[in-house]
């Protein structure tokens, strides 16, 4: 029973930890991406007046499974305490960093010919360069990629420091609190450092305009972090299932330790 308890347990750190690190990693890559909030809903553009700009709902296309990489972590610190959630946060910030250098070599390669008269037109009839686009896409400037994987540590630490402190506090009750809590708190340290370090240090936006952006992509994650909060139940009770309710709870008893 001993070695099925422990298999379990090795099994599901595992797939929580592909979860969190593939999730990672495919925010990062779609990352360039930015995207209307408001057309892809529907709606007319915001034109919120703040700080003295006139800002609309524009998000990164990693905003569509960031929230994930924060509930995971959540769930992660839950069972598996904080010294979990740092060891396989700095792993992830690890193989990001192997990513964007692969990435960034394939940009290089020379294009074969056949590809680039097969791609000379894009599927409407526009004229398309496929080696630029590529490019461009993939080849992320310095200040984005560091703004990335500082703000993506610097939020992992604090979200999982926050997370415990509140388990202790609460004594390991509200859930919601100290999950919700603990996002809330990184997701605005991760909504401002990215933006500050690519276009302030490293491009010239004005420091106004860096709150300004910052409070409204925090407003979006703010949303998205009170939504998901119920995924947090839907885990536990899975986990619950998984491992057995007292093998369950003697592994939250322990990371409480950890």
């Amino acid at each position: 029973m001993i070695l099925a308890s422990s298999s379990k347990k090795d099994t599901l750190f595992l797939f929580l930890c592909g979860l969190f690190l593939t999730n990672a990693i495919i925010a990062e890559i779609i990352g360039p991406k930015i995207f209307s909030v408001e057309a892809t809903l529907g709606f007319p553009p915001a034109q919120i007046s703040l700080l003295g700009f006139t800002l609309d709902f524009n998000m990164s296309a990693g905003v569509l499974n960031w929230p994930f990489v924060f509930v995971t972590s959540d769930i992660i610190n839950e069972y598996y305490g904080y010294k979990g959630v740092k060891r396989i946060s700095f792993l992830t910030a690890g193989f990001i960093s192997y990513s964007f250098v692969l990435l960034y070599l394939a940009t290089l390669l020379p294009p074969a010919s056949f590809w680039i008269d097969l791609n000379r037109v894009d599927p409407k009839g526009n004229p398309l360069q496929i080696n630029e686009a590529f490019g461009v896409i993939f080849r992320q400037g310095l200040g984005i990629i560091l703004g990335s994987l500082v703000a993506f540590l610097f939020g992992q630490i604090m979200d999982a420091l926050v997370f415990r402190y509140l388990r202790r506090w609460t004594k390991n009750k509200m859930i919601w609190l100290r999950a919700t809590g603990s996002t809330l708190v990184s997701q605005f340290i991760d909504s401002f450092i990215v933006i500050f370090i690519a276009f302030f240090v490293f491009g010239n936006w004005s420091f106004y305009q860096i709150l300004a952006v910052g409070s409204v992509n925090y407003l979006y994650k703010f949303g998205v972090a009170i939504a998901m909060t119920p995924l947090i139940y839907l885990a536990h009770g899975l986990i619950n299932k998984y491992l057995g309710k007292e093998a369950s709870a003697d592994l939250v008893e322990e990371a409480m330790t950890h």
